[in-house]
């Protein structure tokens, strides 16, 4: 992982992020203003201006838009960022409106679990879906003839990672766009479009916000031909955030870089631990020295995520160790600042054993969750 935080400006990351998006100041005005709750704006005589009805733009929005812009594409005015209701409603933007019938797709076959929905509805528009895992790079097999390629790294729940630029560039050559999801590593581990693909999208409800209360989804986007296709899905479907949402958003993109850093930390030391118990197989986290994913992770990711996976024994075993857990809560979705964990194939979708736990490390002392995770470990033995 590179030391590097700040940006060719100097900016380092805990600045900008608490800085992202914030309007001109104005004298007896908020920093950041209240949400704008508005179906309908003044529109005497013709339409001009920016802001005419609540489903096609909304000032919350602009501003919320203009600060993750910042985050994933520091320094550049040629992306435009677009919010969305939820990432599954970002990640639906961009396949509806850049592929057609007769089109094909290249996704990942271990990404999130509601992707073999996503393909059962592409494929009833009749657009191929080829699909390969993460790691290895093994989607560069069955790029020929793509229009889309569809990337997932980390993936989720099994963190495999593959190398962005390189299939970055196999895809372009062959005249293929290119979408990252970058949920799990959040802009400040990891910036796609730097990395050359022509998207990054993500859900905004996991490490973005952080608390756990905010549904939200977005899409940066390199090319404005393909981003007015993505806007104007967003105005078909009407997958629009809600202002308060996306008020609770901003303000809590200002202590990402205090949250990331700390989970991070704490992921790392709880993998750690995790390493040293016979009765744990599987471990997975980027971060770790020896894990399958480290060297081209520390290539392109500036941090390495939050959430840690590992299989215990067998199924009564993972959920004996659920039960034990006292800080850390039984709950899906990762990135809050409260530490979860479940066992994945309750869910059914993803491919993992029985005992396969998915945790997200939240922002709780190091030294206490640690011993959670272990006495946890402990008393589920018998």
């Amino acid at each position: 992982m590179s030391d590097a935080t700040k940006d060719e400006s100097g900016t380092g990351d805990g600045t900008r992020a608490v800085r992202a998006g914030l309007p001109e100041a104005v004298k007896h005005e908020p920093t950041l203003p209240g949400p704008v709750f508005a179906a309908h704006f003044h529109l005497p005589g013709e339409v001009t201006g920016p802001y005419a009805y609540g489903r096609d733009d909304n000032p919350t929005w602009t501003l919320l838009e203009r600060a993750i812009g910042e985050l994933e594409a520091p320094g550049r005015d040629d992306v435009e960022t677009l919010v969305f209701a939820s990432g599954m409603a970002a990640i639906s933007s961009v396949l509806f409106s850049q592929l057609h019938s007769g089109d094909t797709v290249v996704l990942p076959s271990d990404g999130y679990q509601v992707l073999p929905l996503v393909r059962e509805q592409l494929e009833a528009y009749s657009i191929e879906v080829r699909t390969a895992p993460t790691g290895g790079d093994a989607q560069l097999e069955v790029l020929d003839g793509a229009r889309l390629l569809w990337i997932e790294s980390p993936s989720n729940p099994g963190l495999d990672v593959c190398d962005i630029r390189r299939l970055v560039e196999a895809a372009h050559a062959r005249g293929a766009l290119v979408a990252v999801d970058n949920t799990l590593a959040s802009p400040l581990g990891q910036r796609p479009l730097e990395l050359g693909a022509d998207f990054s999208v993500a859900s905004g409800t996991k490490q973005l916000t952080g608390h756990g209360d905010v549904l939200l989804g977005y899409v940066a986007g390199r090319d404005a031909g393909a981003m007015t296709a993505v806007r104007r899905w967003r105005k078909i479907v009407g997958a629009i955030s809600g202002p308060m949402e996306a008020w609770l958003a901003h303000r809590s993109i200002a202590t990402l870089q205090l949250r990331v850093d700390r989970q991070n930390a704490t992921a790392l030391a709880v993998a750690e631990a995790l390493r040293t118990r016979p009765e744990v197989s599987g471990l997975r986290y980027p971060g770790l020295p020896d894990d399958p994913s480290h060297k081209i992770a520390s290539q392109q990711m500036r941090r390495f995520g939050c959430v840690v996976s590992f299989t215990l024994p067998t199924r009564a075993r993972a959920e004996r160790f659920l039960q034990a857990l006292r800080l850390v809560e039984d709950a899906t979705s990762f990135g809050g600042v409260r530490s979860t964990a479940e066992r994945r194939g309750r869910w059914g979708g993803d491919a993992v054993a029985e005992g396969f736990i998915r945790m997200s490390v939240g922002a709780e002392d190091p030294e206490d969750l640690v011993a959670d995770v272990l006495r946890a470990l402990d008393e589920s033995a018998g």
